[in-house]
């Protein structure tokens, strides 16, 4: 693909085949990812990439921590819930999703099992997880690197073919990840990256987030018109 193709191609995708991916495939988009700049150099990130089994327990683990009410345990910070604009921007794309699958407001079985999707890493056959190393764990530089080679993971899964979606609900439960993932305690966990072959008739997968303008965004300064 070319490069404008990928950025203005490219959804978060939410539904998989079953299909595996072979891990050749997966080496290579990792490749081209970690060509992300990084603070000074010091390319931060590891990646932990699990399927079968592994990912297996690590879904049950997830589902039944999580319906059990034991609360999250995410090891990169959360900050304040959103408010204002911010709120108004995941409600809207909530609503969005919600209208694609069908399900109502009022649906809590619906709701409850969307958000379990999320836990299972939306049952795609591969889940990248993305780490950095604990003794820059005070460094904010860190968390931008790693959210940088996080983007570019995903842009160059989408170049290959692949979907992936973002997702820090299947690593909101750490100690389930750690145990069944091997994840040293030298590391970490900051994201997860659910990845595979895009299931087409999944229908939220043919939502695509609303984004604001260039100038919505944008200050110039010292540019003549």
């Amino acid at each position: 693909m070319q490069f404008d193709d990928v950025l203005l191609g490219r959804r978060s995708v939410r539904g998989y085949k079953p299909d595996p991916v072979p891990k050749a495939l997966i080496e290579e988009v990792l490749k081209l990812a970690m060509r992300s700049p990084s603070s000074m150099n010091t390319q931060p990130w590891n990646f932990t990439v699990i399927s079968g089994e592994p990912l297996d327990l690590i879904r049950a683990g997830n589902t039944e921590r999580n319906v059990a009410g034991v609360p999250h345990s995410r090891e990169f910070r959360i900050g304040e819930a959103f408010a204002g604009q911010h709120r108004d921007r995941q409600v809207g794309v909530a609503k969005q999703l919600f209208a694609a699958m069908g399900i109502e407001r009022e649906d809590k079985e619906k709701r409850m099992d969307w958000v379990l999707r999320g836990f299972r890493q939306f049952d795609a056959p591969v889940c990248v997880i993305i780490t950095y190393d604990r003794v820059l764990a005070d460094s904010d530089d860190t968390a931008f690197d790693c959210g940088a080679v996080t983007t570019a993971l995903v842009n160059a899964a989408w170049s290959r073919g692949l979907g992936a979606v973002i997702n820090s609900q299947g690593i909101m439960q750490s100690p389930v990840v750690r145990e069944h993932a091997h994840i040293a305690e030298d590391q970490v966990i900051m994201k997860a990256v659910a990845l595979g072959w895009p299931d087409d008739s999944f229908p939220a997968n043919a939502v695509v987030s609303e984004r604001r303008s260039v100038a919505e965004a944008t200050s110039f300064l010292g540019f003549e018109d």
